[in-house]
């Protein structure tokens, strides 16, 4: 697998953006610590202070998470939330998420996040089908990814904003030859995407690639 960023780029990448606070550091080093097989899934910091300010941007206040991990992201997403706003977090790990509950109350954010332990298609599917959503950020199974974003775009609101996670699949997105069930539903979601009417869209090389996807 290819590297998308150059070791040396990535840590001029983290010097260069607000640095995390003692909660966020100690949350990485912790899941690293208990979690060191799957700690891959958190994002990076960098990737976390764009969630955050994409939040600030669309002035979000109803949120949905789709895969928490240990609530880094979520910390990151509840951060920019307008006053009163609330972020709808769901997975499906009790163990995962007892480590992100600690963090939240830590961070001062646990009364924001609503937390469904559930398979997150149902969760979706249980929302009002009205859109209510001002911001979704979807980081979960790949093969998930094209339900979970036909569930979302009709509950977005017109200039909400939906992120697509691990878009770029450590570069085999574009290995022809590859034939895993990821790259395959990656592939799939990217090309539903682009060709939306619903939406307007741009794919950046952030990390292992990020989609912003806007309702128009």
């Amino acid at each position: 697998m290819p590297d998308i960023i150059d070791p040396a780029i990535s840590d001029y990448l983290l010097a260069h953006c607000t640095p995390a606070d003692d909660v966020l550091r100690d949350l990485a080093a912790e899941t690293r610590a208990l979690f060191p097989d799957s700690a891959g899934m958190q994002i990076s910091h960098d990737e976390g202070e764009l969630l955050t300010l994409l939040v600030r941007l669309t002035g979000a206040r109803t949120a949905v998470e789709v895969g928490v991990f240990t609530g880094y992201s979520a910390i990151c997403i509840a951060r920019g939330l307008a006053e009163g706003g609330r972020l709808i977090a769901c997975d499906v790990s009790e163990e995962w998420t007892t480590v992100a509950r600690g963090y939240w109350k830590r961070a001062g954010v646990d009364d924001r996040i609503d937390l469904r332990i559930a398979p997150a298609i149902e969760t979706l599917r249980a929302l009002p089908a009205d859109p209510v959503v001002d911001f979704a950020f979807i980081d979960a199974d790949k093969t998930g990814y094209r339900a979970y974003y036909q569930e979302l775009v009709p509950r977005l609101r017109s200039g909400g904003l939906i992120v697509l996670d691990n878009v770029l699949q450590a570069g085999r997105i574009v290995k022809s030859g590859d034939p895993t069930p990821n790259v395959a539903a990656i592939r799939e979601v990217n090309d539903l995407v682009v060709a939306d009417e619903r939406v307007e869209s741009v794919m950046l090389p952030v990390r292992d690639g990020v989609t912003l996807i806007r309702k128009r």
